[in-house]
């Protein structure tokens, strides 16, 4: 790669709808043989690759120079072998496959592409199939690699929840926000602890070509820049994605580590000036098993992750985080010993998301978390800022909208910094004040839990004596029969998590062994309303039912969280207490109040932790019921 100028382009300016026609051709091409999105990106990084180190080798030889990659005995595999139009297609197959096994250790090759081709295969045996696809890879053309950069961001905005590690891919408005947010400079290091496919580092590489555009930046500041890029990420699947991603930016060696961010301390002691992340939410069963160096003692990953990237700020440091709800209120120690860590050492800013900003993958709610831990020092504050509107809906298809508070909440946040520059309070006008409010940090810290809700502390004193808006239950609960969810059979392999009412005495609930199965995950969790006692269930994997007329609710789109309205349920009394039944189409008049959705999630989170230190009592006193009557029994006995 040296000497050359690393491009790669697909003969469209920008990422046109041609480019998204063609990455969208080849995949539909494979999806027949290759089924999973994943897989199907790997095949076409690969196939992309190939054909590049071909695309290159052309262009020294037109320039003068000498084939670097297919020469020495590997002329045989080029690309342009393989599209020989005299080859039969078993013969294509074979070249194919005889090439990827043989790049793997080519001296001539780069490690960024030795590391593609090291584990890659070719998981079908098609020649049709196999030649449809190597020709729709053809036409992308190795000369411009910003713009097929955006083209493979593209091919990888298919890969949506990564499972287990409760990952998922960050949407790119969100990315650049956050980015624009934290600012990072053209002489500063850059570390995003889990990279993913590197879309936070592409981010703010452009970010900071943008800002430098009036003075573009010389060759050797382009360099050093793009050494200052670096990035972990415990998935090798993923390493390889994001370097290939940041290759196709224009990064010729890509910094990117496979590493465990949270057990391994071979890299604790680096420390960088921003960093910029969206960490897995879930940890393992058992949790992680983290060393000993980190600030707060948990076993939770998106705990840890916010630790560790307050660890290794530099003293000016910034940094922006996506966390989930959890974080802001939990009120478990390792929590609450964390935003005590935040509060102290550098927390800026809080933006409250909207639930469904990662539909379809999941409607987790999260928050952002922005770190200067320079002008933290200056502010006895903490800015807080709620997006209502993202600029798209929040359905599973999220589609774009003209009602967006991202604009607004990134001038807010420059302005508040300007501010702290200047040793200024910034004054937020009517329209700022609607999304965005300081709270002074004594203030949150008076209550000992610390509680980053920024509701929770908007506008208190004028609502001593108000309540919280009233709704109607039918305007944030939808209904329906549980008819389709019925199956005939009450044999079921319980192997399977996803829940059907089964048809037969009691209405059991039982599970589904269909492949989306007939009661679809993400309408879970729901409350089931039965007309005939009106008793009310919270459901959750696992659960029973034993009636006959219920109505399966689930929340509406809107601000509204469905274990907080079956707590709120639950206390509503009836009008006609000798009446044994209330029907839904009555139920859903009633009027309950409702509280920003952080509050509401706060309050089941304070009602579930009573419940269970109840269900403890409980417990107590049963054991020692058991053991008083064991007493008399002993006592007694002959």
């Amino acid at each position: 790669m040296e000497g050359l100028v690393q491009k790669l382009y697909l003969n469209k300016n920008m990422l046109t709808q041609e480019t998204k026609r063609k990455i969208d051709s080849a995949r539909q091409i494979l999806v027949g043989k290759v089924p999973d999105p994943k897989a199907q990106v790997e095949q076409i990084t690969t196939a992309l690759i190939y054909k590049f180190m071909d695309d290159m080798d052309k262009e020294s030889q037109e320039l003068g120079g000498k084939a670097r990659f297919f020469t020495n005995g590997y002329q045989k595999y080029a690309w342009s072998k393989l599209l020989d139009a005299k080859l039969s297609g078993y013969e294509r197959q074979d070249l194919y496959l005889e090439g990827l096994e043989k790049l793997k250790t080519n001296p001539k090759a780069d490690q960024l592409f030795r590391d593609i081709f090291k584990d890659a295969f070719l998981p079908y045996r098609s020649p049709e199939t196999l030649s449809m696809f190597l020709k729709e890879i053809n036409g992308f053309i190795y000369e411009h690699s910003e713009d097929l950069g955006d083209a493979f961001e593209y091919l990888l905005s298919i890969l949506g929840s990564q499972g287990d590690a409760g990952q998922f891919r960050t949407p790119r408005h969100i990315i650049d926000f956050i980015v624009a947010a934290v600012a990072p400079k053209k002489d500063e290091t850059i570390c995003d602890p889990a990279c993913g496919t590197a879309g936070f580092l592409i981010s703010a590489f452009k970010h900071i070509l943008k800002e430098n555009k009036e003075k573009s930046l010389t060759p050797d500041e382009r360099k050093n820049l793009m050494d200052h890029f670096v990035g972990y990420d415990i998935s090798p699947d993923m390493v390889r994605l994001s370097k290939v991603n940041l290759y196709l930016h224009g990064f010729p060696n890509p910094t990117i580590f496979e590493y465990d961010t949270l057990s391994s301390e071979e890299k604790w002691d680096e420390n960088f000036d921003v960093m910029l992340a969206n960490p897995p939410f879930m940890s393992p069963t058992g949790g992680i098993r983290p060393h000993k160096r980190f600030s707060v003692q948990a076993n939770r990953s998106e705990v840890l992750f916010v630790d560790y990237i307050l660890e290794h700020l530099r003293p000016n440091g910034r940094a922006g985080i996506i966390v989930p709800e959890g974080i802001i209120f939990q009120s478990a120690n390792a929590y609450k010993a964390l935003r005590k860590l935040l509060i102290e050492d550098g927390l800026l800013a809080v933006v409250s998301l909207p639930a469904g900003v990662f539909n379809p993958y999941a409607g987790v709610k999260t928050s952002i978390l922005l770190f200067d831990n320079g002008l933290a020092k200056r502010t006895k504050e903490i800015l807080f800022l709620k997006i209502s509107n993202d600029g798209y809906d929040l359905g599973a298809q999220r589609r774009e909208h003209d009602k967006n508070d991202l604009p607004q909440a990134l001038e807010i946040i420059k302005e508040y910094k300007a501010a702290l520059k200047e040793n200024k309070k910034i004054k937020l006008n009517e329209k700022q004040g609607k999304i965005a409010h300081l709270v002074a940090k004594d203030k949150i810290v008076e209550s000992g839990d610390y509680n980053l809700t920024g509701e929770r502390y908007k506008g208190t004193k004028a609502r001593k004596h108000q309540k919280w808006p009233l709704v109607k239950l039918g305007e944030v609960l939808e209904y329906e029969q549980p008819t389709k969810y019925i199956v005939n059979s009450v044999d079921y392999d319980d192997s399977y998590k996803t829940p059907v009412l089964t048809a037969g005495k009691t209405f059991i609930l039982g599970y589904t062994n269909e492949k989306d199965g007939i009661f679809p995950t993400n309408k879970l969790p729901v409350v089931i309303f039965d007309d005939f006692t009106t008793a009310i269930k919270f459901v959750d994997f696992p659960f029973k039912v034993k009636s006959s007329a219920m109505k399966i609710l689930h929340v509406k789109q809107g601000e509204a969280d469905i274990r907080f309205l079956f707590q709120v349920m639950k206390t509503i009394k009836f009008r006609h207490e000798e009446h044994k039944r209330y029907w839904i189409s009555e139920y859903s008049k009633i009027k309950i109040p409702l509280p920003p959705i952080e509050v509401q999630k706060e309050i089941v989170e304070q009602i579930e932790v009573k419940q269970k230190a109840i269900e403890a009592a409980k417990a107590v006193i049963e054991n020692l019921e058991r053991e008083r009557d064991a007493i008399l029994a002993k006592r007694l006995e002959k």
